[in-house]
């Protein structure tokens, strides 16, 4: 794994600098590994990286971040094996025009919303487009094309993380609580949490086809990033800039294909499956480590009711579609 080749060139960047390994960086890798126990789950994980960062401090700072996206995506792509295909299909054919809907009128009320609280407009877009898509993805891939700042981002990234850990506690008790189907459950927090890493934490918490509804359709949401990176660009063609798109989302489709086209091998498609939903608890505590009370403090009263306004909206419409619908 990269994450762990760099930590032992950092351990022994470490040694070489204090002839020993301090305990901030023993204690920092035991969380780590513990969160492979069977014990630990995604909420579990993130709550120690966020509890644990603030008493010991995270001597990894400069990897957690580009480390969790890794694995993240590596995650993602093992779920595909576990996928199965038709299901799959139907749940995107059935989440199509309710993600779309949901964009459009998660947009607008962002837009609306932040002109009504004095927030700047490159905030606003950002926090919007992070809640109305795939969170920090839709943020880093904006906000680029529309020259932010690094205030800006850091203010839209804020808001994204901390409500979107609230979510991945919250979603699973209220579901369980009102007694959600697991298909309606994947829906709902497909179309109502920002990333991915919740979606995914959230739901395979609940059960394995709330985990396939939910994946599925949270990654037909994210490919909304391509249009909306290119309306982006068009209207600020002075700018310039690059769209990012996202690949790993090309690889999950090959992992189901490949998965439900090559059957005889599912003692190593288990396996796989099993390994991916461990390394999505250990992108958890990353995630986690990463989300200090600086960060926290440092998006300003305006901003966060913006997006805790219009997360709280777009959960409950969506939650009374949903038991509406079905």
């Amino acid at each position: 794994m990269v994450f762990l080749s760099k930590i032992r060139q950092e351990i022994m960047e470490a040694a070489h600098k204090h002839s020993q390994v301090t305990a901030q960086h023993i204690l920092f890798i035991l969380v780590f590994l513990l969160c492979l126990s069977p014990w630990a789950d995604a909420p579990i994980a993130l709550l120690s990286g966020f509890i644990l960062t603030p008493a010991i401090g995270n001597p990894f700072a400069h990897l957690t971040h580009k480390a969790a996206q890794i694995l993240l995506k590596i995650s993602v792509v093992g779920l595909g094996f576990g996928m199965n295909l038709n299901q799959a299909l139907e749940a995107g054919r059935e989440g199509f025009l309710f993600t779309l809907f949901s964009i459009a009128l998660t947009l607008s009320a962002g837009l609306w919303l932040g002109r009504k609280l004095g927030i700047e407009f490159k905030s606003s877009f950002l926090i919007s487009t992070g809640t109305a898509i795939c969170g920090g993805s839709a943020v880093a891939a904006l906000s680029p094309l529309i020259k932010a700042n690094e205030k800006q981002i850091s203010s839209a990234l804020g808001v994204v993380f901390v409500l979107n850990s609230a979510a991945l506690f919250i979603f699973p008790i209220f579901g369980n609580w009102i007694h959600m189907s697991q298909h309606d459950f994947g829906l709902w927090c497909a179309i109502a949490i920002h990333d991915t890493s919740s979606v995914v934490g959230a739901s395979a918490k609940f059960g394995a086809e709330a985990l396939q509804t939910a994946t599925t359709v949270k990654l037909e949401r994210a490919l909304w990033i391509i249009p909306l990176s290119v309306v982006t660009m068009l209207f600020n063609r002075k700018h310039g800039g690059k769209i990012s798109f996202p690949y790993f989302i090309g690889f999950f489709i090959l992992a189901v294909l490949f998965s439900n086209y090559f059957r005889e091998y599912q003692f190593f498609y288990i396996n796989l499956l099993g390994l991916s939903k461990k390394l999505l608890v250990l992108t958890m505590f990353l995630i986690g480590a990463g989300l200090n009370l600086e960060t926290i403090k440092s998006v300003g009263i305006r901003p966060f009711l913006q997006g805790t306004i219009l997360w709280i909206s777009i959960s409950v419409t969506s939650l009374l579609v949903i038991l509406l619908l079905n």
